[in-house]
């Protein structure tokens, strides 16, 4: 991680536990928006208006967290808008890495060898871990945003203007409902992997596991229509999919949360199937980068050996 702007250790997948050896994941630093018309959003400050070609999306294809972006990046139109730039699956010492694996480029703004770069290039004295996804203004030379959720709400509204669209991924009508949902998933599913994965002692891991699965069984029950609201795709769904194409693949073994697979959940694994052909989505999903990038992770893997399959993921990527 970066302290005062200097790379200060060798990365590890966990920098910080709870006295009770739980994860404790890192809070986003940069939190401007880009808004239609350069006014400040919910958070930070104003000066970044939707204009097309003028912001750079880093992501690493691996990540659910910058995966929900780069598929509201796709299911509002944004391409041509916002391009984007790949870095490494695999975490190297210094943490993400531009280039040195097929499908992952080189920082084309700086020459970069390090995401970590990138954010002493934002912040000069940054503390942290240098995280995907990040939002770049090319045009201030100043990072946006490096929370996820707040870019999938941006990408969802500022660029109507330029490229319009009647899909609302967050519609205010849905708000309360999509708030309260997103918090049960995001920490006990989303998070709730990591937490169990990551976890220190058998307690941390015997409490997020349960919270795991019963997420699941609770999304299993509630998935009576086409998405988690009936019949209208939000951003829920976005972040339950993630999730969902990552687990049987990475989290079911190499995390421990191996009571049971998608494929034993009828519902979630249609709803699964269902966003997975939506237009675009399937191009965000990259099961080579996803596998190479978890079973790399030393502290869990120390040996690097990816398993085989699952065979029915293959299947419904079409490898």
């Amino acid at each position: 991680m970066l302290v005062d702007g200097k790379w200060a250790e060798t990365w590890q997948p966990v920098q910080q536990a709870d006295d009770k050896g739980r994860f404790v994941r890192q809070v986003s630093s940069f939190r401007n928006w880009i808004t239609p018309d350069g006014s400040a959003g919910p958070t930070g400050d104003g000066g970044f208006k939707a204009e097309a070609g003028r912001y750079r999306l880093y992501v690493a294809l691996i990540c659910p967290w910058a995966s929900r972006t780069l598929i509201a990046r796709k299911l509002k139109g944004l391409d041509d808008l916002i391009p984007i730039t790949v870095v490494n699956p695999v975490m190297s010492d210094q943490g993400w890495r531009f280039g040195g694996y097929p499908g992952a480029g080189e920082d084309p703004l700086f020459g970069a060898e390090y995401l970590h770069q990138i954010y002493t290039r934002a912040d000069p004295h940054f503390t942290g871990r240098a995280t995907v996804p990040v939002l770049w203004d090319m045009k201030q030379g100043v990072m946006v945003n490096n929370e996820s959720a707040d870019i999938l709400r941006m990408f969802d509204t500022a660029f109507d203007p330029l490229a319009p669209s009647d899909l609302r991924l967050y519609p205010q009508d849905l708000a309360p409902e999509i708030d309260a949902l997103n918090a049960e998933v995001y920490d006990r599913l989303n998070n709730g992997v990591y937490k169990a994965g990551f976890a220190s002692t058998q307690a941390a891991y015997d409490e997020a596991v349960a919270g795991v699965f019963e997420t699941l069984d609770m999304l299993e029950a509630r998935l009576t229509g086409d998405y988690l609201f009936g019949d209208r795709l939000t951003e829920t769904d976005i972040r339950v999919f993630v999730t969902l194409i990552r687990f049987d693949a990475a989290y079911h073994g190499l995390f421990k949360t191996n009571r049971r697979r998608i494929a034993d959940y009828p519902r979630l694994s249609a709803h699964m199937e269902r966003v997975l052909t939506l237009p675009g989505v399937r191009e965000t999903v990259n099961m080579d980068h996803i596998t190479r990038g978890y079973y790399a992770i030393k502290a869990l893997n120390p040996t690097g050996i990816r398993p085989a399959g699952p065979e029915h993921i293959d299947r419904l990527l079409g490898v």
